[in-house]
């Protein structure tokens, strides 16, 4: 295949916006801090996909890591000293640097969803919105690899 065949290339369809200017800042994820209000603002053309959203409690936002310039196989994760493979993490820095975060949906004003569970930089571009429905995103029995035994229950918990 040539590059021209193999090329994917996405656009973003919104900006999400949140109080933090710096990846220090988030946490590793936004069930950490689920009272941290976001918002994303689809862009007009886009606003006509926003119909009936109303009625889902969560969302899942997919985005783009756009701050991530290095893209490493092997990575040494938060909860770990040790590295592991990038696609048994959740670490920003990725191939293709795509990020997913799933936030409790608060409100909608036209183009703009209020949400709180906010775990991205201020101006992250958005990629994709999905509704969050348990029947289709929840399992039964998971197993957690590395993570087994290494997962706390700190509120606080950032990238840094």
């Amino acid at each position: 295949m040539s590059a021209k065949e193999d090329e994917v290339c996405y656009y973003p369809i919104g900006v999400i916006h949140s109080p933090y200017k710096r990846c220090e800042e988030t946490p590793i994820q936004g069930r950490f801090n689920r009272g941290v209000e976001g918002r994303v603002e689809l862009f007009p053309q886009y606003e006509e996909g926003l119909k009936d959203i109303e009625g889902f409690s969560h969302i899942i936002l997919l985005y783009s890591f756009h701050l991530s310039t290095s893209h490493p196989l092997s990575v040494i994760p938060f909860r770990d000293d040790e590295p592991h493979g990038v696609f048994a993490t959740r670490s920003p820095r990725r191939p293709n640097n795509i990020g997913m975060s799933m936030v409790e949906l608060t409100g909608r004003e036209g183009n703009i969803l209020h949400f709180l569970g906010v775990d991205v930089v201020d101006g992250t571009p958005l990629l994709d919105i999905k509704p969050y429905v348990p029947s289709f995103d929840e399992s039964g029995e998971v197993r957690i690899g590395w993570l087994t035994d290494k997962l706390g229950d700190r509120e606080d918990e950032k990238y840094s």
